[in-house]
């Protein structure tokens, strides 16, 4: 998981959409504990406190669940929750962008192009971050 110190999105929302996000696409199934709050800050350079505040609120989201002596865990229902909460934060996301294109003067045929190249550069990037299989 990475966090991007420069983006306006504080740090510990972005460890919640992250985590929701690797619930969401089967990274971490529910009754998985997740790594703990002190593995996880070190992994990720932050505050401890920071990761705790974001594992409060995936709690709150009934995305985790906390587990007395064991830690933080996936609560059955959390994929399809956090799948569910991924597809309305992206549709409300190309909603603004559609909205902005129009406002703009754009056409329906350049935002179309607009996407395409977006997406292909985000699979880009994706294929980049993939480790090369061994021979």
């Amino acid at each position: 998981m990475r966090i991007d110190p420069g983006n306006p999105t504080p740090i510990f929302q972005q460890i919640v959409a992250r985590i929701a996000a690797a619930v969401a696409a089967g990274t971490y199934k529910p009754g998985e504990l997740i790594p703990s709050v002190r593995q996880q800050a070190v992994a990720l350079l932050v505050n401890p406190n920071t990761v705790a505040r974001a594992y409060e609120q995936l709690e709150r989201d009934g995305v985790l669940i906390s587990r007395r002596g064991n830690g933080m865990e996936v609560a059955n229902g959390a994929p399809e929750l956090a799948a569910a909460r991924a597809r309305a934060a992206v549709a409300a996301t190309l909603g603004e962008a559609v909205r902005a294109a129009r406002a703009a003067g754009l056409r329906r045929g350049d935002v179309d192009a607009l996407y395409r190249a977006a997406w292909q550069g985000a699979n880009a990037d994706e294929e980049a971050r993939q480790p090369e299989a061994s021979s």
